[in-house]
């Protein structure tokens, strides 16, 4: 045991050195035109000055709740949760700087080479990947040798906790700034004087591509670490209690085996992604993207596979094949849910209907894309429901209740193992969408324009593939935690017929819909001030629409900035104060409640939200390519209209709510000692 509880360590450790080598590699590219650098750096000036404004507010936060960590619970559990919050907001912060110099190599590679264009866009992601998954493994690991009892279980809770309160910060700030921008640079720019998309014309055209980075690539990053990390520390807990008799600290150990295979394996599978040369159209260069990504989510999984069996095996011997089950079926239920979040956001029936259906107009769009967007739940939700009934059986919850809850958190543990490989595909988005945007903005030409937007359109997919995954992966996590706090909090009575129960369930459900309704109001407040900024600018600086001044971007880009930091504060605070209130008001049994009804009413929202919005993005581009009229057309005006609304569902109150269902938990279990004490 003395060597094994090492190599999560040195998995760690070869995980940050692939990640330092694929930042050289990126790094020795050129960065093509003196226009290019400059819109590239006042892409990466704006991204640099809204994180250090998020994390003075970060700082004001997590320092407050170090002291009352502190004071009310344990000094050791303070101290892991000050350590969780640097190192989330460090994942966060190397993935946004990589993908702020990765956008503009690819945008210059992509003139001469789709093939290698494509293979720096992926880099760039993979080290958000790979760094975000070494940092979680390292920092838990680290507390792990430490802090090994039973009793020192709310140190690694500490330490999730830590992760949780970051991810609220970037994923929520972040969703409402690069909503706020690209709202409101697509209704002036898009809608009303009918420029292009990422024009050099529009002020708000920065914005909307600082917006790409720290919304999609340090807010998504951060959610998706936040999501690992609840994930390992709740089987550890689950492990530690269930097994601490018959295995020692075997079972919070094997959490962290897996973890170090999954890094592995996923850095084999970012290696074989490897695009081949294709006859230079947009379908063919897409589809032998999506085919390489593939490939390398394929490789990673089926290796994950063979290294979970042996792991679990050589820990737990024969008593490990419930748990091995319960992993694969969580790897699996990931995949599956992938696929089916492909299908609802790709280029298949779905985002066909919605881009005929815009012939009709924006109304029908609209109404088509809800449609989508709550069919697409039925497969995650049934998926989530199968790998949770089979990771409580097989791990042999009906007749130890204990083991059947430590399955259940080995499958949210699986559903996360390769999301190294996973984060990858999904940070390659942002970084392809702001090379056409730089190579549009740069005026490249028409073959490269069309080169990026390939990559851009496959990114909007894996974009889209990675919100549905962490949705998926946040709601396992997320009944993880509630099993959890059932453990530590001594609720033995858990029953549908209890009033305190019932009224949790109502509180939690609507937290929810309070959740999405303040993140979409904050990113329609921060539209419309976009919205009059940039006609004021239109308007006030001759020759703008015309192409011969240059728009006022540091403007757009403070202005959005303020409103998001403002925004932010209340989301925050409802998800943090709810739990505590429920708590210790209404006591143990309905907060379990409230876990529960956020839960079943997030998971839904958010799987409706995030499809809709991504069906409507590539129905627009579906008739960009030519269909129905292409662009300017009566179809691509509905479309525009259509992809607007869906813009905060998918990146701004949907991709939140994995916050919330999340975070509520955490706040429960690592207070759960007071609510006690009071009971």
């Amino acid at each position: 045991m003395s060597i094994l509880q090492y190599l999560p360590i040195i998995s760690s450790a070869g995980g940050l050195a692939f990640a330092a080598i694929l930042v050289i590699y990126i790094q020795r590219k050129e960065e093509g035109s003196k226009r290019m650098i400059k819109i590239a750096g006042a892409i990466r000036r704006g991204a640099s000055v809204f994180l250090k404004r998020e994390l003075t507010a970060l700082l004001l936060f997590s320092g407050s709740m170090t002291v009352v960590l502190a004071f009310f619970i344990a000094p050791q559990v303070a101290l892991a949760f000050a350590i969780g919050t640097t190192a989330s907001f460090g994942a966060g912060y190397i993935g946004m700087w990589v993908a702020t110099r990765a956008n503009v190599r690819t945008a210059h590679i992509v003139r001469s080479s789709f093939v290698q264009g494509m293979r720096t866009a992926f880099f760039g992601g993979s080290v958000m990947g790979t760094v975000s998954v070494a940092l979680g493994l390292l920092g838990l690991t680290a507390l792990f040798l430490f802090f090994q009892g039973p009793e020192d279980i709310e140190v690694w809770l500490g330490y999730a906790f830590g992760a949780s309160s970051v991810a609220l910060f970037l994923r929520v700030g972040g969703g409402i700034f690069t909503k706020s921008a690209d709202v409101g640079a697509d209704l002036v720019g898009k809608v009303e004087a009918g420029i292009p998309e990422d024009d050099p014309r529009n002020p708000a055209v920065i914005a909307d591509n600082v917006g790409d980075n720290v919304g999609d690539v340090a807010g998504m990053g951060s959610d998706l670490y936040e999501s690992y990390v609840s994930a390992l520390a709740a089987a550890m807990v689950l492990g530690i209690v269930t097994y601490s008799l018959t295995h020692g600290s075997a079972g919070a150990l094997l959490p962290l085996l897996l973890g170090a295979g999954g890094l592995a394996a996923s850095v084999v599978g970012i290696i074989v992604v490897r695009p081949r040369e294709v006859p230079e159209s947009y379908e063919a260069e897409a589809k032998a993207t999506r085919g390489a990504l593939n490939r390398g989510v394929y490789v990673s999984t089926g290796l994950m596979i063979v290294l979970g069996y042996f792991t679990i095996h050589g820990v737990m011997g024969p008593e490990g094949f419930g748990p091995f089950i319960a992993m694969v079926g969580g790897l699996v239920g990931g995949f599956v849910i992938g696929l089916s979040t492909q299908y609802f956001t790709s280029e298949y029936a779905p985002v066909r209907a919605i881009a005929a259906a815009s012939r009709r107009g924006a109304a029908i769009n609209i109404i088509e894309g809800l449609s989508s967007g709550l069919m697409s739940t039925v497969v995650p939700i049934v998926v989530v429901a199968a790998a949770t009934w089979l990771a409580y059986v097989s791990s042999g919850g009906l007749e130890d209740p204990a083991k059947g809850f430590f399955g259940i958190a080995i499958a949210a543990v699986g559903m996360l193992l390769t999301l190294a490989m996973l984060l990858s595909t999904d940070a390659y988005g942002p970084i392809a969408d702001n090379a056409a945007g730089i190579a549009e903005m740069s005026r490249l030409g028409k073959e490269a324009r069309e080169r990026a937007e390939a990559l851009d359109s496959v990114g909007n997919t894996t974009a889209a593939i990675g919100k549905g995954f962490a949705i998926a992966s946040a709601a396992l996590a997320s009944l993880a935690w509630i099993v959890t706090y059932l453990e530590v909090a001594e609720v033995t009575e858990f029953v549908a017929s209890d009033v305190r129960v019932v009224a949790g369930l109502l509180i939690g459900a609507m937290l929810a819909a309070l959740f999405s309704a303040l993140t979409l109001k904050a990113v329609s407040n921060g539209a419309f001030e976009v919205v009059g900024e940039v006609r004021r600018q239109f308007r006030e600086i001759p020759g703008l629409k015309e192409g011969r001044a240059e728009a006022d971007y540091e403007r757009c880009v403070a202005l959005v900035t303020r409103r998001a930091i403002r925004s932010m504060f209340l989301p925050g605070i409802v998800v943090i104060a709810a739990p505590l209130i429920v708590g210790f008001v209404l006591g143990r049994e309905a907060l379990a409640g409230l876990l529960m009804g956020a839960l079943f009413a997030g998971f839904l929202l958010a799987v409706a939200m995030a499809n809709a919005g991504g069906a409507w993005d590539n129905a627009k581009k579906l008739i960009e390519s030519g269909l129905y009229g292409g662009k300017g057309g009566k179809a691509h005006r509905a479309a525009v209209i259509g992809d607007t609304v869906g813009d905060p569902f998918k990146d701004t109150a949907g991709p939140s709510l994995n916050i919330l269902i999340k975070l509520v938990g955490k706040v429960a279990v690592i207070f759960a000692p007071l609510f006690l004490l009071l009971a």
